[in-house]
């Protein structure tokens, strides 16, 4: 198996939103490329919170980042360090509370925006500080980190899809369109990750309602779509599994080949 990965975080997206927008992703799925699972997303369903989550394994109450308000870096081991301290590269096309959690508090937007620093923990990162910035743009970002650096772990995380739900709310075609759209973006982009040998997984921190907002104990905020494309092996399609997101962490360090910190109890999903 190949021991790269791209994590696609698609901040917003519902389960359901992913299964009827996604036409691209869903193919994957149909023919056995891809695997589906559904993700029982941790509380509170809000960003900051389970961005830790999803890089620790560890539930809110375990790694202290409680609100979108506690603004400081990780405490807890987590995917960026182990794969930092076992020789890997590691890059990220992400929000700036990426920046604040792995890298440096407080972000700073000018000087931080770009970082090409070895010592860091996302070592090649470039962070945008407003969730208008457009998908297209991000990827852009996330590919070209990918083809100058070569990292062998890469976070690509787009707000489009929730920007469109904060402003219309997840029953508007705003909202679908914009989970359309990052389908399509990721239709041209996959089959060149896959050749560069990436395991690819696209899942989101959170779903969203139609008041224009998440943090609910709902099926809409917490039901969330995991595909998973593995870089040398055919998918299962869709497995009608519910899994934790808890399992997010370990899966990512065992696709990397570097050994799961012991915090990381639940078990990997491959």
């Amino acid at each position: 198996m190949k021991n790269k990965v791209v994590l696609v975080l698609s901040d917003g997206l519902r389960y359901d939103t992913a299964i009827e927008q996604m036409g691209f992703l869903y193919h994957l799925v149909e023919t056995k490329r891809a695997s589906l699972f559904k993700v029982n997303g941790e509380l509170p369903a809000v960003s900051r919170p389970i961005y830790e989550t999803i890089h620790t394994g560890l539930p809110v109450s375990k790694h202290g980042v409680y609100s979108n308000q506690i603004v400081r870096r990780s405490k807890m081991p987590n995917i960026f360090q182990a794969a930092h301290e076992q020789g890997k590269k590691t890059a990220a096309a992400a929000s700036s509370w990426y920046s604040e959690l792995y890298n440096k508090v407080p972000y700073d937007i000018i000087d931080d925006r770009e970082t090409d620093d070895e010592s860091a923990l996302i070592q090649h990162g470039r962070f945008y500080a407003y969730d208008e910035f457009p998908d297209i743009e991000l990827f852009a970002l996330g590919v070209m980190l990918m083809r100058r650096f070569d990292p062998d772990y890469l976070l690509i995380h787009p707000m489009g899809v929730d920007d469109m739900g904060h402003h219309f709310g997840s029953d508007s075609s705003e909202y679908r369109k914009a989970a359309t759209k990052q389908d399509s973006i990721l239709a041209n982009l996959v089959f060149e990750w896959l050749e560069r040998g990436y395991n690819i997984l696209v899942t989101s921190d959170h779903g969203m309602n139609k008041d224009k907002s998440h943090n609910m104990a709902s099926s809409k905020d917490r039901e969330l779509p995991l595909f998973l494309i593995l870089a040398e092996e055919h998918g299962k399609g869709d497995t009608g599994e519910v899994i934790s997101q808890l399992q997010i962490a370990p899966t990512i360090c065992k696709l990397l080949d570097i050994s799961i910190p012991e915090t990381m109890k639940s078990p990997s999903i491959i």
